[in-house]
């Protein structure tokens, strides 16, 4: 009965915040992988086992076009601009894309006619082949990683959301004239006595070391209180980047699959082939660029959590953020691109929570936990609506 209190006690509530806001910015990521599961999905019911593995070829991309700008294995380039960003996100998506299309076009048409299991099947196969097989010709061990030099965008602001207490910083205004005094009379005593220092001091010095150590010590302590009492967001830039752009994204998409003919195109094929099929939309276009956009927009979470975040690459570089995505676009309902980027967001959330519980070794499972509740609990996820397969 007391160990839920103790275990709140041990809790540093006031980073909470800061922890939130660090979920939001790694849940984006998650919802622009997931929305490639869900549009998928959606359109094939196919779940695109190899997407994790698009990701982690679009981290690659940016690695390799980050070399042909000169920030290579010891660069001596310092300098770098919105441009060379610019190049290595467009590029990653065109990779990630024609890969996307080459997955289709080869391995999941020919087994559209097929029964699910055998396209699922496949579609882990594909995984296990990109997996593998790139170890062969990707760097790989060790693992490579993005010239932080190319990154422009590397500082960071702090955000203050609640200020310390008037009685510390008047704490500090009191002790730092105290301080300076006390500070200044011992290193005048020290210039007159060019032979005695800080710890080799005569008995007439030792009153005015200690006075100024004892200042000294009451100004840090107030300084301290003021850094421990008010509540700070440090937000880096690079990942406010990855967050807005995310968004960005996200908002193309919404307008492409709601306002332009493809994406009327999208949503009649999801709903049924054949009927598409005889009002003249070409189903394998659709298809394919599906395929494209799903694919492109893994490509940009892949080339800016690399870039921005410094993350050490391997062939299993997309491995675990897939299944997180996976499990993401579950929870918010397979298949519905606003649940996608919900599933996305409470998954960053939900992993950063654990780190900030003090089990950042299970940050990992708890998307395993997330599938095992929502499958228990609301399978058709929380903006998904159950649907009856007839047979």
């Amino acid at each position: 009965m007391h160990l839920f209190p103790h275990l709140l006690a041990g809790l540093e509530f006031r980073t909470l915040p800061e922890q939130l806001v660090n979920g939001l910015f790694l849940g984006a990521i998650y919802a622009l992988i997931a929305l490639g599961y869900t549009m998928v999905y959606g359109v094939l019911r196919l779940i695109n086992f190899a997407h994790g593995e698009v990701y982690m070829l679009g981290a690659y991309t940016a690695l390799f076009v980050s070399y042909a700008l000169g920030f290579g294995v010891g660069s001596t380039v310092t300098s770098s601009s919105v441009l060379n960003l610019l190049i290595m996100l467009l590029a990653s998506m065109t990779v990630c894309s024609i890969v996307g299309v080459v997955i289709e076009r080869f391995a999941y048409r020919p087994m559209r006619s097929h029964s699910r299991i055998a396209s699922l099947i496949t579609a882990i196969g594909v995984s296990l082949f990109l997996q593998y097989a790139g170890a062969l010709f990707l760097p790989n061990s060790p693992p490579p990683s993005i010239n932080e030099q190319v990154n422009p965008f590397r500082g960071s602001t702090q955000l203050t959301l609640v200020g310390p207490p008037a009685s510390a910083l008047q704490a500090i205004r009191d002790a730092k004239p105290a301080a300076e005094q006390a500070t200044a009379a011992f290193n005048n005593y020290l210039k007159a006595h060019p032979t005695e220092s800080e710890f080799n001091i005569s008995p007439a010095g030792q009153p005015l070391r200690d006075a100024a150590r004892t200042a000294e010590d009451k100004l840090e302590s107030a300084e301290r209180e003021v850094t421990g009492s008010g509540v700070t967001i440090t937000i880096r830039y690079g990942e406010l980047i990855i967050f807005i752009t995310s968004l960005i994204l996200m908002g193309i998409l919404k307008y492409l699959v709601s306002n332009t003919r493809p994406g009327r195109a999208m949503r009649a094929v999801s709903h049924d082939f054949d009927s598409a099929s005889l009002m003249g939309v070409n189903v394998n276009s659709i298809v394919t660029f599906t395929f494209i956009v799903g694919s492109a927009l893994a490509g940009a979470g892949a080339m800016m959590q690399a870039t921005f975040k410094g993350t050490p690459m391997t062939t299993f570089f997309g491995l675990l953020p897939g299944v997180k995505a996976f499990v993401a676009a579950v929870l918010g309902g397979i298949g519905n691109i606003p649940g996608a980027v919900l599933g996305g967001l409470l998954m960053g959330v939900a992993e950063t929570l654990m780190i900030w519980l003090g089990y950042s070794r299970y940050a990992d499972a708890i998307a395993f936990v997330v599938l095992i509740v929502v499958l228990l609990f609301r399978p058709e996820g929380l903006l998904g609506s159950a649907e009856v397969d007839k047979v």
